[in-house]
């Protein structure tokens, strides 16, 4: 008897487990300013608040920078990549702010970029990022690339949220 009040008392007072959430195109429109051609996720699979996110991005013959990289061998670039996991960290982020409409994510470094495998027409990638420092403007996220199970590029980048308003250019007058 005592072991099962133990045990009840214990999961009474444990944090419930995070929710995990998926989204369609419809969803990651309504998130992200990007759009065609800059738009590199088609789909969240899995969403945990403030903590990691799994997106895919399916990689088509038609994509447009396949036009002249490489014309007979045509390769993601690797910065598209990077940029892919920018984007789906900037959706993790992105739904925890109320006045998303008003702001904008971008980005403010990358660290540690590294290329394993090139990504061609035909291949989904399979985005994972997880959140290694969160502060209401600023974040840090470790983000991999998967193709077929096996890491096609991994980075480190860092972001900052800054109002719609301040224009192009403008990121660096916050900091001052």
């Amino acid at each position: 008897m005592t072991d099962t009040n133990q045990t009840t008392e214990a999961a009474a007072t444990e944090a419930p487990a995070p929710q995990k959430i998926g989204m369609d195109i419809g969803d990651i429109l309504n998130i992200l300013p990007h759009r065609y051609p800059f738009l590199l996720i088609d789909r969240v699979t899995e969403l945990v608040r403030m903590k990691s996110i799994v997106a895919l991005k399916n990689v088509t013959i038609t994509e447009p920078f396949f036009q002249g990289h490489f014309p007979d061998k045509p390769i993601m670039p690797g910065v598209l990549i990077v940029e892919a996991i920018a984007q789906a960290g900037g959706l993790l982020l992105l739904t925890e702010v109320p006045n998303r409409d008003e702001m904008l994510m971008v980005f403010t470094g990358i660290e540690k970029a590294r290329f394993r495998r090139p990504v061609v027409p035909g291949d989904q990638l399979r985005i994972e990022v997880v959140v290694r420092a969160w502060r209401v403007t600023a974040a840090r996220l470790e983000g991999k690339a998967y193709v077929d199970g096996k890491v096609a590029c991994e980075a480190t980048v860092t972001c900052r949220l800054v109002p719609r308003a301040m224009g192009a250019g403008s990121a660096e007058a916050a900091d001052e």
